[in-house]
């Protein structure tokens, strides 16, 4: 066999002490030791993996890595933070790591601990959220309570079977459900809220005693007049006077006041006005008792206003000039439900444009049986809320759904309105407008 006891003591007495000298010295080792003749390759493949780094830390330092990207991407982030400072710790249980970068993980470690959420960051954040999809709260309608509404000036209160009052309702929710005193519904307190409701239907009425609720009286319809902060309601859009106590009286109205935010009193608006019967004030100061209990959306080149000029007739012609939406009616029977005749000419007119065949409607009308005759036979019913009587509403609305007749309501008899009106109808989309948003498609062909 081969002596390399005197090679080996050469090869170590001119090794140094520098990484570069041992690692020199060592392959000139195992240069030497191959001359022995042994196989050595299972201890150079024992060497080598040592020389690499375990699959445990190979994940600790992807970790690592994970966590400041994401750190990075979003600075002073609680989940990002705490992942990057959790696998710091476990590299430096490494005696290797540690003994090598030990002070350097321990700069990193707290880098990351005080890092902070910048502007940037939050307000990223913030953008991302409001980029989410909300997910509409799931509401059990099984789970709707009975109550019976006692109407107040605006809004109304639900009573239970004990007469105890449990919540309160907005005119929001009121007005397009036509309630009165009496009606039975069913209702869900609002989530967050411990006196407010959401009313899901109309499900009855039944008399009250006089004695249980304050009687209310109502002028609809009415016509402010006048400028600002100096606004005041006389006659109705049919010209019938404002009467309290069977005497005509002209009542200011405050011009400041807005209704839902947006919808606001100004000369042309049309109003519903409501009062106690029995408030004392009444006698001597009506404006005091009298409160604007709901205020229509109209359009505003259509609003009534004193100063306005007769309008000149409309020549139906002119409907054809204008914007089509994307909407073929077929020939299907269109109720018009509008009272005295008022701007018939005109819808008509639209209903002809897009191929349907118009039928007037007389909501003032209040006989059940006649309003019911009317609307058994349509495909399609329009009602323009401005100018149709409280009965008549609840009557057309109950038909329509009775007889499985499309309907939508037209918040005023403005063209654009009622055309709204008439594809939401024909498409089956929500009957009220609202505050919603709903693409009105424009007709490729104009």
């Amino acid at each position: 066999m081969f002596d390399y006891r005197n090679n080996l003591k050469r090869i170590l007495n001119q090794t140094a002490g520098d990484d570069k000298s041992l690692r020199n010295s060592l392959n000139a080792i195992l240069l030497v030791l191959q001359m022995t003749g042994e196989d050595l390759s299972v201890k150079k493949q024992s060497v080598s993996k040592k020389a690499e780094l375990d699959d445990k830390t190979l994940s600790q330092i992807q970790t690592l890595l994970s966590g400041l990207t994401n750190l990075i991407e979003k600075p002073g982030d609680s989940k990002a933070k705490q992942t990057a400072s959790s696998a710091i710790h476990k590299l430096t249980f490494n005696s290797e790591i540690a003994s090598k970068f030990g002070k350097q993980l321990g700069k990193l470690d707290q880098v990351v601990i005080n890092s902070e959420k910048t502007t940037s960051a939050v307000n990223r954040k913030i953008f991302e959220e409001a980029l989410k999809p909300k997910k509409e709260v799931k509401k059990d309608y099984r789970k709707g309570r009975r109550y019976t509404v006692i109407r107040d000036l605006v809004g109304c209160q639900l009573i239970n079977e004990q007469g105890e009052h449990v919540f309160s309702v907005s005119e929001s929710q009121v007005h397009p459900l036509g309630l009165k005193t009496g009606d039975i519904v069913e209702a869900l307190p609002i989530a967050g809220s411990l006196d407010k409701a959401e009313i899901l239907r109309v499900v009855g009425f039944k008399k009250l005693r006089k004695r249980d609720y304050d009687e209310i009286e109502d002028f609809k319809y009415g016509v402010v007049q006048g400028s600002p902060g100096n606004l005041s309601v006389g006659r109705n859009i049919r010209g019938e006077k404002l009467k309290i106590n069977h005497k005509s009286v002209i009542v200011p109205v405050d011009s400041s006041y807005y209704q839902n935010g947006d919808v606001h009193l100004e000369d042309g608006s049309i109003v519903d006005l409501a009062w106690y019967s029995g408030d004392v004030r009444l006698k001597r100061d009506p404006s005091q008792a009298v409160q604007v209990r709901w205020i229509y959306e109209t359009d505003q080149s259509t609003r009534v206003s004193k100063t306005q000029k007769k309008p000149k007739k409309t020549d139906t012609n002119n409907v054809e000039s204008l914007t089509k939406l994307d909407m073929d009616l077929h020939y299907q029977r269109v109720g018009i439900a509008i009272g005295d005749n008022q701007n018939e000419a005109i819808l008509e007119g639209i209903v002809n444009r897009y191929n349907g065949i118009p039928i007037p409607i007389d909501a003032f009308e209040g006989k059940k049986k006649v309003i019911e005759g009317q609307i058994k036979d349509l495909d399609i019913v329009i009602l323009v809320t401005a100018f149709a009587a409280h009965d008549s509403t609840w009557n057309i609305r109950e038909f329509a759904s009775k007889y499985g007749v499309k309907f939508a309501v037209s918040s005023s008899k403005g063209y654009q309105s009622f055309e709204r009106a008439l594809y939401r109808a024909d498409k089956n989309l929500p009957a009220y407008e609202g505050n919603q948003t709903i693409d009105y498609k424009i007709s490729s062909k104009n």
